[in-house]
């Protein structure tokens, strides 16, 4: 998986391509705890990614508990597969979609 982080003032946007599963999960964590300190908006881009398991989710989970407590967080374009995930998950019900 990669991640491009772009930072700009208190947001910040992590696109992500590729896969987000138990062996990516760790690294996208590990950039998570690096870069949220000052942030008010978190932006996850998923126009990339091609799949996300169940520990990506928690890490979602976790960056969305995370911005309740300091700001906001959407996930933008999603693709059907990842919405489909989201939809049966009940994730479509937590994170802001747009």
């Amino acid at each position: 998986m990669n991640i491009t982080t772009t930072k700009n003032a208190d947001a910040l946007t992590l696109a992500l391509e590729g896969r987000l599963d138990t062996m990516t999960a760790p690294e996208l964590e590990q950039t998570l705890k690096a870069e949220l300190d000052g942030v008010t908006a978190l932006t996850f881009d998923l126009k990339d990614l091609e799949y996300i398991s169940s520990a990506g989710l928690r890490v979602l989970l976790s960056a969305q508990k995370t911005m309740n407590t300091q700001g906001t967080m959407k996930v933008t374009n999603v693709n059907d597969t990842i919405a489909e995930v989201f939809e049966i998950t009940g994730f479509s019900d937590i994170l802001t979609i747009e």
